[in-house]
Formats: C-alpha cells, structure tokens, sequence
C-alpha cells in the first residue's frame, strides 16, 4: 500500500472518531453485531483458508477461531451499555459537596497487530474489544497466513467502511510504516523480540501499548497427581495447533516417582489424539512455514526422543515428540518452542523446582497438576506468570470473566471480555465542585486552617 493511501485513511479514522460517532451506545452495538452477521456470512471461506494456511480441521478452526470470537461479542454486548456508564465513586471529607466519577473515554485510532498462529482470532478479538470501547482500529493481519489474511480482509470490506475499520495487508515494510504512524492505541500479539520493536517505536510517540508475547510456559506434574488425566490434559493444550500456541505447555518438569508413567500416559493421549501416525492424520495441524519447520526439527537433535520424531518436509509436520535427558543448556530450553516436541524434565523437590523457575523470565502461562491445596497455593503465589490452570491447561482462556495477558517478558496489558473494554479505554476522572458553599480554610496558611486539613485527611 502507498504510503500517502495509508496515510488517508488513518486520517479518515481519527476524522470520523472526531465527529463523535463512535461515543454512542447504539452505534457500537450495531457494529458489534455486524461483526457476528461477518462472521456467519464468512464462516466458510473462513474455515478453508485456515484448511490451506495451517491445516487446521473443520473443528479446530471453529472451535479455536470463531467460535471463541462469536462468544467475545456476545459477552460485549450482554454488557456493553453497563459499561459504557460513567461510573460514581466515593470521596473524602475533603470533597464534601462533590460529585465523583469517571467517564469510560475510547482512546481513539487504534493499531491492531496480528500473529500468524491462531490469525482469525487474534485479529478480530481486539478489534472487538477496540470497537465496544468506541475505537476505530486498523487491523494488520499476519503475511505468514496469507489465505487467512485475504479473507479478513474481503469480509472486513464487505461488513465496514474503511473509515471505522479497515485491513491493511502486507509484510514487514507495511507494519514498519504503521509504526511510524501517530495512531492512539497499538495492540501487538507475537515474540518478544518483534514486541521490543514494537514498544520502541510506540515510545517515540508515546503512544500506550498492550504486548502479548509469550515464553516458556512450563508444566509442573507433582506426585500426587493424577497422571492419566494430567498426560491427556497437557497433550491436548500442547498440540491443538501442532503447539503453535502462545500458552501451550513448552515443556514438563515431572516428578521422579511419576515421570515413566507421565511419559507412557502421554503417549497414549497422542495415540487417542492422532492415532498411532499422526503425519497421517489429515487433521494434524502443519507448522506453518519452512523456517519454522526446519527450527523445530533442530530440536530433535537434542536429548533423547522417548518417543515420536518423525517429520514430513513436504507437508511441514512434525510428529507429536517427546524429549528426554536434555540439559538446560540445550536450545530446545533457551527457546520457546511453539511446536509439538515437548521436553520431560524429572525433579525430585517441588521447592528445586521453584528456585529454578524464580530465577526465569516470567511465562505468559503456568500449568500445575497435583491435589494438595498446599502445593498449589505455593505454586500459583509464589511464581509470576501471566495466567494459568490448577489441573488443566489453556481453558483459562476460555472464561470471558478472567483477564489474559503477561507480565515482564511475555507482555503487558490485557484483554478478553470486560478487560478488552478496559483495555482500549482511557478512564477519565471528573470531580464536579458545588457552588453553594466555598470553605475559606482551602485559600488560608493560617495554622487554622492547617489544623482543619489535617482533621479532615
């Protein structure tokens, strides 16, 4: 795209948003529920092109893509006019005779950009939260899911005009010049890497970010866990997507006492998942390109495969692997894998454990399987991580109720739900003073006065 076309139209967006027809609860509701008429009359090309970019099976892609944003609207306008309200809150004796409030202001133009692994879903869900708070939004889409990207954008034209919403296509040197744009928000979902990127040149225009990276979530399998359930939990949040997943479990740390049978348990879950030749598997995810693959598969080198390890470079699959007797040295654990090989790390000491990951970069989800109250309290509160399960993996995604995002290296900021709305609006704080009565210790220095302010703070 031209950059004096890109330019017009961001001005069209902050145009628009001037004139004030985004503040009003009837037109954000109207496009909300536009969003949901686009994605009914999309769904199929939809599903196709997640077919083709990623080989995602008819029901993953719903399930994971469009059902999840299908609810994220029907959750914003449930709540939309309630939070759209200025909200009271009280004040001190200071303020007597005040009314105290804050007004939920939309921040304005917003930039949205999307990753390549879940790019339906992480395109339009800030969006969604973008549109609810009053925004208009530019969405760049991931050029790494080209089929993906092409249909967000035809649908995105057919439902909106570009001067409320509009899909900007293209690579690097596209997002490069968004970048140097004065947008209002930036909502950035990918690496950390990219993410640094992304806050510097937010930085110079101070413009406010929200980042989702992601990092090396863990896994935590205790002795007293149930292993069956642990084993099929964990191989189903780690290869929905082949692993390409922000919070997928990266790797396991077992205990000694169970870590044979978590292995032999986890092998049968893929087996239940994929059959015994998941490359087979016409619903196997693929990696989505040949950099990505030929990463992976580096991995394989390292440790020991307990089982799996087979590859495709023709149709860019890797087999559901699992690695044993590697060295926290090796690059499968200094790099987050976002693939399906999973490295099983016996320990002996729950607390070893704990020292060990303190010392870390904070993951963007945490996983802890094991029944002692105790245990899991001293898991869940003493390490920081961006959000996780007790017992499960990923479904704390699911629940429009719980904030989703990181912290330190993999991201800040959040969304989903009421936070989405949070997120892409600015809390205006209004004090609103009587005329009726004026106290005269407020413009004294006397030590009367003095006496007064402090009684009353």
């Amino acid at each position: 795209m031209k950059e004096a076309l890109l330019v017009e139209i961001i001005e069209q967006q902050k145009n628009w948003f001037l004139q004030g027809h985004t503040r009003r609860y009837a037109f954000r509701k109207r496009q909300l529920e536009k969003m949901k008429r686009m994605l009914d009359t999309f769904e199929a090309p939809l599903l196709k092109a997640l077919r083709y970019d990623l080989n995602k099976s008819g029901f993953e892609a719903y399930t994971t893509e469009i059902a999840f944003l299908k609810a994220e609207i029907d959750e914003q306008v449930k709540h939309l006019k309630t939070r759209m309200a200025p909200e009271k809150v009280k004040a001190p004796l200071t303020h007597a005779g005040t009314d105290n409030y804050i007004i939920k202001e939309p921040y304005g133009n917003v930039l949205i950009i999307a990753p390549w692994n879940y790019p339906l879903q992480l395109a339009i869900a800030p969006a969604i939260g973008a549109i609810a708070a009053g925004n208009t939004a530019v969405i760049k889409p991931s050029e790494m899911t080209p089929m993906v990207s092409w249909v967000i954008r035809r649908m995105v034209e057919e439902f909106f005009p570009e001067h409320i919403l509009k899909v900007i296509e293209g690579g690097k040197e596209v997002t490069q010049k968004l970048l140097q744009e004065p947008f209002d928000y930036i909502f950035f979902t990918g690496s950390e890497r990219v993410g640094q990127i992304v806050m510097q040149k937010a930085a110079e225009q101070l413009i406010p970010v929200t980042l989702e990276l992601g990092g090396k979530s863990p896994a935590i399998v205790h002795k007293d866990a149930n292993v069956q359930v642990a084993a099929r939990r964990i191989a189903w949040g780690k290869l929905i997507n082949a692993g390409q997943t922000c919070i997928a479990p990266d790797h396991v740390l077992v205990h000694e006492e169970v870590k044979d049978s978590f292995i032999e348990a986890y092998k049968e879950a893929v087996t239940h998942l994929y059959s015994s030749e998941p490359l087979q598997n016409e619903d196997y995810v693929k990696i989505v390109n040949k950099d990505h693959f030929h990463r992976i598969k580096e991995y394989l080198e390292e440790g020991n495969v307990a089982f799996g390890g087979e590859t495709s470079e023709k149709e860019n699959k890797i087999a559901p692997t699992v690695l044993t007797d590697v060295s926290r040295d090796d690059k499968v654990m200094q790099e987050e894998i976002f693939g399906p090989v999973l490295p099983v790390i016996g320990y002996d000491e729950l607390d070893d454990v704990i020292r060990t990951l303190s010392g870390k970069p904070k993951p963007l989800a945490l996983y802890y399987f094991g029944e002692s109250q105790k245990d899991q309290k001293l898991v869940t509160t003493t390490l920081s991580f961006g959000g996780g399960c007790i017992n499960d993996t990923l479904y704390h995604i699911i629940n429009p109720h719980l904030p989703f995002g990181g912290v330190g290296s993999s991201g800040m900021g959040s969304y989903h739900g009421k936070y989405s709305f949070s997120t892409f609006t600015h809390e205006k704080s209004i004090t609103k003073q009587t005329t009726k009565f004026d106290p005269s210790f407020r413009y004294k220095r006397d030590e009367k006065s003095l006496k007064i302010i402090k009684s009353l703070l």
